[in-house]
Protein backbone atom coordinates (compact mmCIF):
# COMPACT_ATOMS: atom_id res chain seq x y z
CA UNK A 1 0.00 0.00 0.00
CA UNK A 2 1.00 3.70 0.03
CA UNK A 3 4.17 4.33 2.01
CA UNK A 4 2.57 7.49 3.43
CA UNK A 5 -0.25 5.55 5.14
CA UNK A 6 -0.65 5.16 8.89
CA UNK A 7 -0.09 1.41 8.54
CA UNK A 8 3.22 2.02 6.71
CA UNK A 9 4.28 4.32 9.55
CA UNK A 10 4.14 1.31 11.89
CA UNK A 11 6.83 -0.39 9.80
CA UNK A 12 8.96 2.68 9.03
CA UNK A 13 8.86 5.89 11.03
CA UNK A 14 10.19 7.59 7.89
CA UNK A 15 7.21 6.25 5.88
CA UNK A 16 9.53 5.33 3.04
CA UNK A 17 10.47 2.17 1.20
CA UNK A 18 12.33 -0.04 1.52
CA UNK A 19 11.41 -1.04 5.05
CA UNK A 20 11.81 -4.33 6.88
CA UNK A 21 9.60 -5.93 9.52
CA UNK A 22 11.11 -8.94 11.24
CA UNK A 23 8.76 -10.00 14.01
CA UNK A 24 8.46 -6.95 16.25
CA UNK A 25 11.64 -5.41 14.87
CA UNK A 26 11.40 -2.79 12.13
CA UNK A 27 14.14 -1.14 10.10
CA UNK A 28 14.40 1.42 7.30
CA UNK A 29 17.10 2.31 4.73
CA UNK A 30 18.32 -0.29 2.23
CA UNK A 31 21.95 -0.38 3.37
CA UNK A 32 20.99 -0.94 7.01
CA UNK A 33 18.53 -3.66 5.93
CA UNK A 34 21.15 -5.49 3.81
CA UNK A 35 23.70 -5.41 6.62
CA UNK A 36 21.12 -6.63 9.14
CA UNK A 37 20.10 -9.54 6.90
CA UNK A 38 23.70 -10.52 6.18
CA UNK A 39 24.43 -10.68 9.91
CA UNK A 40 21.21 -12.40 10.94
CA UNK A 41 21.47 -15.14 8.34
CA UNK A 42 25.25 -15.48 8.53
CA UNK A 43 25.65 -15.11 4.78
CA UNK A 44 28.87 -16.24 3.05
CA UNK A 45 31.79 -14.06 4.07
CA UNK A 46 32.33 -12.46 0.66
CA UNK A 47 29.08 -10.45 0.91
CA UNK A 48 30.28 -8.47 3.96
CA UNK A 49 33.76 -9.76 4.84
CA UNK A 50 34.94 -10.39 8.38
CA UNK A 51 38.37 -9.03 7.37
CA UNK A 52 38.33 -5.52 8.81
CA UNK A 53 39.96 -3.85 5.80
CA UNK A 54 37.77 -5.57 3.21
CA UNK A 55 34.71 -4.70 5.28
CA UNK A 56 35.89 -1.10 5.44
CA UNK A 57 36.14 -1.08 1.62
CA UNK A 58 32.51 -2.21 1.37
CA UNK A 59 31.54 0.52 3.85
CA UNK A 60 33.55 3.06 1.89
CA UNK A 61 31.72 2.26 -1.33
CA UNK A 62 28.29 2.26 0.35
CA UNK A 63 29.04 5.69 1.86
CA UNK A 64 30.14 7.10 -1.52
CA UNK A 65 27.32 5.47 -3.47
CA UNK A 66 24.49 7.37 -1.80
CA UNK A 67 25.67 10.83 -2.87
CA UNK A 68 26.91 9.80 -6.31
CA UNK A 69 25.40 6.83 -8.20
CA UNK A 70 22.15 6.94 -6.26
CA UNK A 71 21.94 10.70 -6.63
CA UNK A 72 21.80 10.41 -10.44
CA UNK A 73 20.85 6.96 -11.77
CA UNK A 74 17.24 6.75 -10.46
CA UNK A 75 16.45 10.22 -11.86
CA UNK A 76 16.57 8.80 -15.38
CA UNK A 77 13.55 6.68 -14.49
CA UNK A 78 11.70 9.64 -12.95
CA UNK A 79 12.41 11.85 -15.97
CA UNK A 80 11.56 9.36 -18.72
CA UNK A 81 8.67 7.44 -17.13
CA UNK A 82 7.39 8.37 -13.68
CA UNK A 83 7.07 12.16 -13.87
CA UNK A 84 5.39 12.11 -17.32
CA UNK A 85 3.07 9.38 -16.01
CA UNK A 86 1.96 11.40 -13.00
CA UNK A 87 2.00 14.88 -14.51
CA UNK A 88 0.84 14.02 -18.03
CA UNK A 89 3.70 16.06 -19.50
CA UNK A 90 7.18 15.08 -20.67
CA UNK A 91 10.14 16.89 -19.18
CA UNK A 92 12.51 18.89 -21.41
CA UNK A 93 15.33 16.80 -22.91
CA UNK A 94 17.81 19.18 -21.24
CA UNK A 95 16.80 17.76 -17.86
CA UNK A 96 17.76 14.22 -18.88
CA UNK A 97 21.01 15.48 -20.40
CA UNK A 98 21.89 17.23 -17.14
CA UNK A 99 21.26 14.06 -15.14
CA UNK A 100 23.22 11.90 -17.60
CA UNK A 101 26.21 14.23 -17.35
CA UNK A 102 26.19 13.90 -13.56
CA UNK A 103 25.85 10.12 -13.83
CA UNK A 104 28.68 9.95 -16.38
CA UNK A 105 30.97 11.76 -13.95
CA UNK A 106 30.01 9.33 -11.15
CA UNK A 107 30.58 6.32 -13.42
CA UNK A 108 34.05 7.60 -14.29
CA UNK A 109 34.88 7.77 -10.57
CA UNK A 110 33.30 4.36 -10.04
CA UNK A 111 35.52 2.76 -12.69
CA UNK A 112 38.73 4.58 -11.79
CA UNK A 113 38.45 4.71 -8.01
CA UNK A 114 36.47 1.61 -7.03
CA UNK A 115 36.52 -0.92 -9.85
CA UNK A 116 40.00 -0.25 -11.27
CA UNK A 117 41.29 -3.53 -12.76
CA UNK A 118 39.55 -5.78 -10.22
CA UNK A 119 36.81 -8.31 -10.93
CA UNK A 120 34.55 -6.74 -8.30
CA UNK A 121 34.57 -3.60 -6.18
CA UNK A 122 36.64 -5.03 -3.33
CA UNK A 123 38.57 -7.71 -5.20
CA UNK A 124 38.01 -11.14 -6.70
CA UNK A 125 34.62 -11.85 -5.10
CA UNK A 126 31.24 -10.15 -5.22
CA UNK A 127 30.11 -8.17 -2.18
CA UNK A 128 27.17 -6.07 -1.00
CA UNK A 129 28.90 -3.10 -2.65
CA UNK A 130 28.46 -4.68 -6.10
CA UNK A 131 24.88 -5.65 -5.34
CA UNK A 132 23.91 -2.11 -4.28
CA UNK A 133 25.69 -0.62 -7.31
CA UNK A 134 24.17 -2.88 -9.95
CA UNK A 135 20.58 -2.39 -8.78
CA UNK A 136 20.97 1.37 -9.16
CA UNK A 137 22.71 1.14 -12.53
CA UNK A 138 20.03 -1.07 -14.05
CA UNK A 139 17.49 1.74 -13.66
CA UNK A 140 18.81 3.84 -16.58
CA UNK A 141 18.96 0.65 -18.69
CA UNK A 142 15.27 0.04 -18.00
CA UNK A 143 14.31 3.38 -19.53
CA UNK A 144 16.55 3.07 -22.59
CA UNK A 145 19.72 4.78 -21.35
CA UNK A 146 22.29 2.00 -21.81
CA UNK A 147 25.14 3.25 -19.66
CA UNK A 148 27.12 0.03 -20.21
CA UNK A 149 27.21 0.16 -24.02
CA UNK A 150 30.28 2.39 -24.42
CA UNK A 151 32.02 1.36 -21.20
CA UNK A 152 33.62 -2.06 -21.76
CA UNK A 153 35.11 -2.26 -18.26
CA UNK A 154 31.72 -1.53 -16.71
CA UNK A 155 30.03 -4.02 -19.04
CA UNK A 156 32.45 -6.78 -18.05
CA UNK A 157 31.83 -6.02 -14.38
CA UNK A 158 28.06 -6.25 -14.96
CA UNK A 159 28.49 -9.65 -16.63
CA UNK A 160 30.54 -10.91 -13.70
CA UNK A 161 27.84 -9.71 -11.27
CA UNK A 162 25.17 -11.48 -13.35
CA UNK A 163 27.19 -14.70 -13.31
CA UNK A 164 27.90 -14.46 -9.57
CA UNK A 165 24.23 -13.88 -8.71
CA UNK A 166 22.95 -16.28 -11.38
CA UNK A 167 21.46 -14.95 -14.62
CA UNK A 168 17.94 -16.21 -13.90
CA UNK A 169 17.82 -14.61 -10.46
CA UNK A 170 19.49 -11.45 -11.77
CA UNK A 171 16.84 -10.84 -14.42
CA UNK A 172 14.04 -11.90 -12.10
CA UNK A 173 15.21 -9.29 -9.58
CA UNK A 174 15.35 -6.59 -12.28
CA UNK A 175 12.24 -7.64 -14.21
CA UNK A 176 10.14 -4.69 -13.02
CA UNK A 177 12.91 -2.19 -13.80
CA UNK A 178 13.51 -3.60 -17.27
CA UNK A 179 9.79 -3.41 -18.08
CA UNK A 180 9.09 -0.09 -16.41
CA UNK A 181 8.18 1.60 -19.70
CA UNK A 182 5.00 -0.47 -19.65
CA UNK A 183 3.80 1.73 -16.78
CA UNK A 184 3.13 4.43 -19.38
CA UNK A 185 0.03 2.48 -20.43
CA UNK A 186 -1.62 2.15 -17.02
CA UNK A 187 -4.36 4.38 -15.63
CA UNK A 188 -3.41 6.29 -12.46
CA UNK A 189 -5.96 7.32 -9.86
CA UNK A 190 -6.40 11.14 -10.19
CA UNK A 191 -6.01 11.67 -6.42
CA UNK A 192 -2.75 9.71 -6.43
CA UNK A 193 -1.54 11.81 -9.36
CA UNK A 194 -2.38 14.99 -7.50
CA UNK A 195 -0.51 13.76 -4.42
CA UNK A 196 2.62 12.38 -6.11
CA UNK A 197 3.24 14.83 -8.98
CA UNK A 198 4.63 17.65 -6.78
CA UNK A 199 6.66 15.13 -4.75
CA UNK A 200 8.32 13.74 -7.87
CA UNK A 201 9.02 17.20 -9.26
CA UNK A 202 10.61 18.25 -5.96
CA UNK A 203 12.96 15.25 -6.11
CA UNK A 204 14.54 16.66 -9.26
CA UNK A 205 15.21 20.14 -7.91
Amino acid sequence: GPSSSEEAGKVSLLKKVPALKDGDFTLAECTAILLYLSRKYNTPDHWYPADIQKRAQVDEYLSWHHANIRASAPKTMWIKVLIPLFTGQPLPSEKLQEVMEGLSSSLKQFEERFLQDKAFIIGSEISLADLVAIVELMQPVGVGCDIFEERPRLMEWRRRVEDAVGKELFFQAHEMLLNIKELSNIQIDPQLKEHLAPVLMKMLQ
